[in-house]
């Protein structure tokens, strides 16, 4: 009996502290996008966001697109690097996201594409391969004031110093049970991939991954 209760307080305690330990991380999560670490860099790269069915831009493809232009107008990078969606498609998120900055003015030469890619992870691998292909090391990463945290992770992680720089999308706007779903969600995709390397089985993170990207 002694050995059970001591099995059962140490097991609540481990999850006392994961508990603990997920929630420091989406506060992390949040705090990073209340920062605008923008500063002079190599490139500044647009992530992926959903594309509508005319094949125009969503709302946030539209955001993170404007405010990379605008990023690139004050002179802090001289390119813009496009992530996201299938490998040459015309209604990839990329392609739609260069479209649209060369339309607002930004020179076609001073626009790369890093399609290939339909998640976070993707996006750092394909844009550490057009930055590697002419010697760039940093860049300014654009996204979702939620997103931010977990696209720094996946960009250093592929060797690039990543500076993150969140849209205007007004997060406190945003009605609290939504706001910390979306925050316990950026949490999630996070983890995922350590799970992966620790031998978690791949429907557990299979299932984390849908609950990050089916919205994305």
């Amino acid at each position: 009996m002694r050995l059970f209760r001591y099995t059962m307080a140490a097991l609540g305690f481990v999850s006392l502290t994961a508990a603990a330990l997920f929630l420091k991380l989406c506060f992390d999560i949040d705090r990073q996008g209340r920062m605008d670490q923008a500063q002079p860099a190599d490139a500044i790269v647009i992530l992926g966001a959903q594309v509508l069915p005319n094949g125009q831009a969503g709302p946030d493809l539209e955001a993170r697109t404007a405010h990379a232009i605008s990023l690139y107008q004050a002179g802090l990078a001289p390119r813009i690097i496009c992530a996201g969606g299938v490998k040459g498609e015309r209604s990839s998120a990329a392609a739609v996201a260069g479209n649209l900055a060369s339309s607002l003015g930004v020179p076609q030469e001073a626009i790369f594409l890093a399609d290939g890619s339909w998640k976070t992870q993707e996006d750092a691998v394909q844009t550490a391969a057009v930055m590697a292909q002419h010697g760039w090391q940093t860049a300014i990463v654009v996204s979702h004031p939620l997103h931010v945290y977990r696209a720094k992770l996946f960009f250093e992680h592929e060797g690039i110093v990543a500076y993150t720089s969140p849209t205007t999308t007004d997060v406190d706007g945003v009605a609290q049970p939504w706001r910390a779903y979306y925050t316990l969600r950026e949490g999630a995709g996070v983890l995922w991939p350590y799970l992966e390397q620790m031998g978690f089985p791949s429907h557990w993170t299979a299932r984390l991954q849908k609950l990050v990207y089916e919205h994305r």
